[in-house]
């Protein structure tokens, strides 16, 4: 048995982490502060299961007696809480920092100060890469397309961080690698895409595919910022939490180490692409209309993920149009739950 310390274990990725965990028979703790709508709900769900889970209302910007006391004995941190929306970072920056950068090094401290060497995983982003201006882009079958980077984009392109929120989750991604450098801790850091799946409260700003199906399945309007064109990578969760699990297992080669994780160039999708899905799969009328881009949304990014294949096996399993169904079966058999947060 393990101790499994969870920031944001209330969020969409923590709440499948720490359920793995309890039905693995782990000492979970969950540090949250329920600041994100839906994750009241989640943590009503894990507290539904079977398990030893601990919950504490923790803020990770000033409740370091909490971390450093829970991350003391803990062999596993998974650093999950975050200000997730690059539209919220760019009109409110400065929580934004304090969560994404300071919190990240409240955190860091709290790992190195323990006394049980845990192994830190901290989901970074894509979005470290920035706009990726230089590059061409084209426009191919209704989709934006890097003809220069047909695998994705690989590790080895510089940052450029753009946004604030890129700026902050950037600044989070370098400490964790660092921290490794100079401590020896155990950190990998994951720069995901687009990660999609149940309990996953999307909302305009952030979990654009599940905000989506809530929104049809709610008969309430979509606005595509931009032309629909734009194209990313996307994971579904139980493939993400594969790839979280496989990398902790193989800590002596991905401690440490940074891996760009998402569906990769064979999973990916436009949004007009995923429009068109749900129109198959849904029978709800889509009441969709345009508005200007947002600032900081790239046209087009996939992730190129060979380095995860190589140091631990793992590639994603789940194909979009598997995992939307899934989620709109979802979003169908939980209409209830899903009721109060769609009439927010």
């Amino acid at each position: 048995m393990a101790k499994i310390v969870i920031t944001g274990g209330a969020g969409f990725i923590g709440c499948h982490v720490a359920r793995h965990h309890l039905e693995c028979g782990d000492q979970v703790c969950i540090i949250d502060n329920l600041s994100r709508r839906g994750t009241d709900l989640n943590l009503h769900w894990l507290q539904g299961l079977k398990g030893r889970l601990s919950y504490f209302h923790g803020d990770i910007r000033v409740d370091r007696d909490i971390l450093q006391r829970e991350c003391r004995l803990a062999d596993r941190i998974y650093h999950l809480a975050a200000q997730v929306a690059v539209t919220t970072s760019v009109t409110d920056p400065r929580p934004d920092f304090e969560i994404n950068a300071q919190g990240t090094f409240n955190v860091l401290e709290a790992a190195r100060l323990s006394d049980r060497d845990p192994i830190l995983l901290y989901a970074s982003t894509n979005k470290v890469y920035g706009g990726l201006e230089d590059l061409e882009v084209t426009l191919s079958q209704n989709r934006y397309r890097l003809a220069a980077l047909p695998d994705g984009v690989p590790l080895t392109r510089g940052l450029d961080f753009h946004s604030p929120y890129g700026c902050s989750k950037g600044c989070g991604d370098q400490y964790c690698r660092d921290y490794a450098r100079i401590y020896g801790l155990k950190t990998i850091v994951f720069r995901q895409s687009c990660i999609y799946g149940t309990r996953q409260f999307g909302v305009e700003d952030q979990g654009w595919i599940a905000h989506f199906i809530i929104s049809t399945h709610f008969d309430k309007p979509l606005t595509i910022y931009g032309d629909g064109m734009q194209v990313r990578d996307v994971l579904w969760i139980d493939d993400l939490l594969e790839c979280y699990l496989a990398a902790a297992d193989h800590s002596e080669q991905s401690a440490g180490k940074i891996y760009n994780i998402g569906g990769g160039p064979f999973y990916t999708l436009s949004l007009l692409e995923l429009i068109e899905l749900l129109k198959e799969i849904m029978t709800n009328k889509i009441r969709l209309s345009f508005a200007d881009w947002r600032p900081g949304d790239q046209k087009v990014y996939v992730s190129q993920i060979s380095q995860a294949e190589t140091d631990f096996g793992w590639k994603p399993r789940t194909s979009p149009r598997q995992g939307i169904e899934q989620l709109v079966n979802w979003v169908r058999t939980h209409h209830q739950e899903l009721q109060s947060f769609a009439t927010i």
